[in-house]
């Protein structure tokens, strides 16, 4: 009889550590992963959904080259599209379903270590990047993070200032703490603080799309309609101070002297993927199989030589 009873509080209390795991497992399970806010019109973000509603093992199981930064091969891959031949052979169109929903993109971009910064600079993107950052650090402190970059930075495209320039010097501090090397590409536009996140990747792995564009300007003074004039000066000096901060990080990462920088910065500086990396923004241009063909293309100069053109000294 006493064998009898002391056989279920053995049972009992060897299960009490089991259910706390399984609460403590529940309870991190349950934890949220920020997640970065999105741009439903973002050409990349719509091309890379499309991909993972086709075919969501080939995003998944995707093998790791350093040479090239993650999921930019959709672009060129030929193999998730159907064969005219195979769409012939079906019997509907719904066998071309997904048999399962595909993932959601968020999950997606971090399953690749992939920081996507597709919106201007504003506190919510800021604050998500960072925290995003410090995750995939935490995750693996020793594989590189991919920084995609489609942003025009504190301002929008019509140059509207949208967010203060310590959004883009926040982000740039997490970058410069983190131990993992942050591979920089550019996949639309790198405009003011967003051009300094493109310069600041490991040297070596900064790289822009052919087609990409880059940007440098000075910072802007945020709209002061109702402010007294002594406000305006404090505002104003705060902007020359932001500035020549810009000057001296983008002088540091892109190997220019911060005259040069600063005497190209007084009006917007546009930059194309070749000029980028003259210009010491970036190291490689992504192209496919077009290095050659652009290392035997005459500079301009020689062009106008060649065609009897002569350039008239600056009056």
């Amino acid at each position: 009889m006493a064998n009898c009873m002391r056989m279920p509080m053995a049972s009992t209390t060897s299960c009490i550590p089991s259910e706390k795991r399984r609460r403590s497992l529940c309870v991190i399970n349950s934890t949220k992963i920020p997640m970065p806010p999105l741009n439903p019109k973002d050409p990349f973000l719509s091309r890379l959904a499309s991909v993972a509603a086709t075919s969501p093992d080939t995003l998944l199981n995707t093998p790791r080259n350093s040479d090239t930064p993650p999921f930019l091969d959709i672009f060129h891959s030929p193999n998730l599209m159907a064969t005219p031949a195979q769409v012939e052979r079906s019997v509907s169109y719904n066998e071309h379903r997904p048999r399962r929903p595909p993932p959601d993109l968020p999950s997606l971009l971090l399953h690749g270590r992939i920081v996507y910064i597709g919106m201007p600079l504003v506190p919510a993107v800021t604050e998500l990047v960072v925290a995003e950052l410090m995750y995939l650090q935490w995750m693996d402190p020793k594989e590189p993070i991919y920084l995609y970059i489609n942003s025009t930075g504190t301002t929008r495209d019509d140059g509207e200032t949208v967010g203060m320039e310590t959004e883009g010097f926040a982000i740039y501090d997490a970058m410069m703490q983190l131990k993992n090397e942050i591979h920089t590409v550019a996949v639309g536009a790198a405009i003011g603080q967003a051009c300094l996140l493109l310069s600041a990747g490991t040297k070596g792995q900064r790289f822009m799309m052919p087609h990409a564009k880059a940007m440098i300007q000075q910072p802007r003074v945020p709209s002061s309609g109702l402010m007294p004039a002594s406000d305006v000066l404090i505002r104003a000096k705060e902007v020359i101070i932001n500035r020549d901060i810009l000057v001296k990080l983008l002088a540091k990462h892109t190997g220019n002297s911060e005259e040069s920088v600063a005497s190209l910065m007084k009006r917007p500086f546009y930059m194309d993927s070749t000029r980028a990396k003259e210009f010491g923004v970036i190291d490689k241009i992504l192209w496919r199989g077009q290095e050659k063909i652009m290392a035997d293309a005459a500079p301009p100069e020689e062009w106008d030589k060649n065609a009897g053109i002569r350039v008239l000294d600056a009056v």
